[in-house]
């Protein structure tokens, strides 16, 4: 056998894990989580509200919680060349499609001159450009099953300074797991040329797990393999510290009245002026959450099942069971 198959099988095995060893260390696998929790906890009627960017903007406008501005939406074809009196008066602005996943169809702009629009990376692009783009996502290009959809203009995120260097041409996010209303699990994603500037742990962000009692790193991670310093600006991932903490966990806690979904991801980002921003909701959050952390999400879900009277108990009373049960200084 030559020795490339013999390190291959190599990496194969320590990549991989037998069943039974994650069952012990409490991980919670796709059918499991599927079945016990977002079937259990989470009416389908209510999906549309979090499938459709747009719904989720109308209902998170409507609850009075921090979000980043809609400042326009387009959504016939012949609209697309309203488009410029849309974002005549904005420096800054996000195009993304109302029903796409996993970053696909966000065109971000950092501001404009005479040159053209201009991306992060320092590309410019021409009005024509966004006008096509937006004409993409009409036509369904970046949304599930490839339906007609709708694109949506929104303010530009003005992230914190705290994170300069954790993040690659684009902005962090932090994805919370929220049960009953219990933050349970958090992770901030970092965007990398790996993943070209998008906060997506699959196309090469680097996923941190973080500390549900103060927001510090616990571990980090890219392409599910333990990562200490940032792959593109050589960042200690461990020295990161999520500011105003309780606030961003307030956010994400109170989506559990907002949505009405028992078993939800909320991704939140923090800007310079506003603080913790509601981004999306996610009515089927992915499992690489436990992976960020180092831990399983299994233990953490049963011992909210296992409380009574949680209806009963305020924000700020779920916050305090998490932050004793669940920290690491717990």
């Amino acid at each position: 056998m030559s020795l490339n198959v013999l390190n291959w099988l190599k990496d194969v095995k320590s990549r991989y894990v037998h069943p039974n060893k994650l069952a012990k260390i409490g991980v919670l696998g796709m059918n499991e989580r599927n079945i016990a929790y977002i079937s259990r906890y989470n009416p389908r009627r209510l999906y549309p509200l979090v499938d459709d960017k747009l719904q989720t903007k109308e209902i998170v406008l409507e609850a009075g919680v921090n979000a980043p501005d809609l400042i326009g939406t387009i959504t016939e074809q012949h609209q697309v060349d309203d488009l410029l009196e849309i974002i005549k008066n904005t420096a800054g602005f996000c195009i993304k499609p109302a029903h796409g996943s996993g970053g696909k169809g966000i065109l971000v702009v950092t501001g404009s001159d005479d040159f053209g629009y201009h991306k992060a990376n320092g590309q410019i692009l021409k009005l024509a450009d966004l006008q096509r783009h937006v004409s993409n996502i009409l036509a369904g290009l970046f949304s599930l099953g490839g339906r007609t959809d709708v694109a949506i203009v929104e303010a530009l995120i003005q992230f914190d300074d705290c994170f300069n260097g954790y993040t690659f041409e684009g902005v962090p996010d932090t994805r919370v797991i929220v049960f009953k209303g219990f933050p349970v699990m958090a992770m901030m994603r970092l965007s990398t040329a790996d993943s070209n500037g998008k906060a997506n742990l699959h196309q090469g962000a680097v996923g941190v797990g973080l500390d549900i009692g103060n927001g510090s790193a616990v571990r980090a991670v890219q392409f599910d393999r333990p990562v200490m310093l940032h792959p593109d600006t050589g960042r200690n991932l461990l020295d990161l510290q999520v500011p105003h903490w309780d606030q961003l966990l307030h956010l994400s806690a109170s989506c559990y009245e907002m949505s009405g979904l028992g078993y939800l991801g909320t991704d939140i980002v923090l800007d310079r002026t506003k603080g913790p921003m509601l981004l999306e909701l996610n009515a089927r959050p992915g499992l690489s959450i436990q992976v960020a952390n180092g831990s399983g999400l299994l233990p953490r879900l049963k011992k909210v099942e296992a409380l009574t009277n949680t209806k009963k108990m305020t924000i700020e009373q779920r916050i305090a069971f998490s932050k004793e049960h669940f920290s690491r200084r717990s």
